[in-house]
């Protein structure tokens, strides 16, 4: 009955049972299983989402949004299948004022595609989380990446939403303004709430000026725990980094193999460096000399624009060729934690690792205190996922213990759930509660954050 209902009010073009989208829509690019959906609606405007919601909430149907499918905990898996809202249609730049550094866009207009338009007039938008997802999805998740060190997660970028509510009530987050203390914060509020309150149409972002130079730096040293002390020592001395990666030696054979590049392997860092070029050549400098210090080996830097799309790439495809390696699945997390216990954090995990007997990588946006960890296991080896597993819980609780969080950018979804109570405690009653009042009948996204 609810999909004949959609048809007639939404169009027969914005509908689809087709089995091939059904399939397409049954899972996001995460370990979790799939699960098709009943139907796929493609919205074009605020009010085809809104007359979605208004059919889901009459019929109690679950709806889950999907974005370009790049999540990696399940949050756009419909799990008790449903409908789910794909917002590939609503791609459209609204409102741009690059004397403002401000762009309003549709939820479905993906990161390159912002970039390209603000290069233009020599602005950019700062969060860069590795695949090309869409801005809605990175509101939902609160995505970061590796850039996050200067400018900061997705929640920090947002100036307004416009959200549809389960029973079709549209609303704004915030206004055009850089700052406001007037009410709640609401804005901040459905950043990373992955759907479960409302649907995320609109969003208007600040746009940063694109630096006038760069430079790119990378070495290595012998331990694991050196590498993640010099980080830390690096943000302690006032450098200004636009990205600081920690790789891990394992990483890095992995890069290596999959990329085809040749860099040493060891536990290393990668640095960029960007501003005015006086600024950076002593920035640059400064750092040299403070690694150097540090035990440092295999320094190397450039401002070859080739060479430094080379390394990001390579790093950036680090999550592919984990993938990748044949007969070979992983477990992975994002933990993160104060900057502080990070050397500490790091040479757990590895202790974590290596006790388990599995092979492991870590890497990470450690400039903010983001680690990520795989964990791979055979899947045909009697025990292995399991034992996968517990190292992968061991290390997330640690984090937890060290006052951290389990999840610093991929979300909650479906493999975080489970970890909450440990991290939140009472408030995530309260959390809960928040729930309930956006979404009473429960249909936005169910499954997702709380353990049912």
């Amino acid at each position: 009955m609810y999909v004949q209902q959609l048809i007639d009010e939404l169009g027969k073009h914005k509908v689809s049972q087709n089995e091939t989208e059904l399939m397409k829509h049954s899972k996001d690019e995460s370990i979790h299983a799939a699960v098709k959906p009943e139907i796929v609606c493609f919205p074009e405007t605020k009010d085809d989402v809104a007359t979605i919601l208004e059919v889901a909430s009459v019929h109690l149907i679950p709806v889950t949004p999907f974005g370009a499918g790049s999540g990696l905990e399940g949050q756009a898996i419909p799990i008790h299948r449903g409908i789910v809202m794909n917002f590939e249609r609503m791609n459209k730049i609204l409102d741009f004022s690059p004397e403002d550094m401000r762009v309003t866009v549709q939820s479905g207009v993906t990161r390159m595609q912002l970039n390209r338009l603000a290069a233009k007039h020599g602005l950019m938008f700062s969060v860069d989380p590795g695949a090309d997802a869409m801005i809605g999805g990175m509101v939902a998740t609160n995505a970061s990446g590796t850039t996050a060190v200067r400018y900061g997660a997705m929640r920090d970028q947002l100036l307004d939403l416009e959200v549809v509510l389960a029973d079709g009530t549209i609303f704004h987050t915030g206004t055009m303004a850089k700052k406001s203390s007037s009410g709640y914060h609401l804005t901040g509020l459905f950043a990373g709430s992955e759907g479960t309150l409302g649907i995320i149409t609109e969003v208007t972002l600040k746009l940063h000026s694109i630096p006038e130079y760069s430079m790119l730096a990378r070495c290595t040293f012998d331990s694991l725990d050196m590498c993640a002390a010099a980080a830390q020592k690096m943000l302690q001395s006032g450098i200004q980094v636009l990205r600081m990666e920690l790789i891990d030696a394992a990483s890095i054979q992995l890069i290596n193999h999959h990329s085809g590049e040749d860099f040493p392997v060891g536990h290393s860092l990668f640095l960029e460096f960007s501003g005015p070029k006086n600024a950076v050549d002593k920035e640059l400098r400064d750092a040299s000399e403070l690694m150097d210090g540090l035990g440092a080996e295999n320094w190397i830097a450039a401002n070859d624009p080739l060479q430094k799309e080379v390394v990001w790439k390579a790093r950036k495809e680090l999550n592919y060729a984990i993938s990748h390696l044949e007969g070979m699945e992983e477990i992975g997390g994002d933990i993160c934690v104060p900057i502080s216990r990070m050397p500490e954090m790091v040479s757990t995990a590895r202790q974590y690792m290596d006790g388990s007997g599995l092979n492991g990588a870590i890497w990470g946006h450690v400039g903010d205190g983001n680690l990520h960890t795989s964990i791979m296991y055979n899947p045909k080896v009697k025990g292995e996922f399991e034992l996968a597993e517990q190292t992968n819980d061991a290390i997330v609780m640690h984090a937890i213990q060290a006052g951290g969080t389990c999840t610093g950018e991929h979300g909650v979804g479906i493999g975080k759930m489970k970890f909450q109570q440990a991290e939140h405690g009472q408030a995530l009653e309260v959390m809960k509660r928040m729930k309930k009042m956006y979404d009473p009948k429960g249909i936005l996204n169910p499954g997702k954050i709380f353990v049912p």
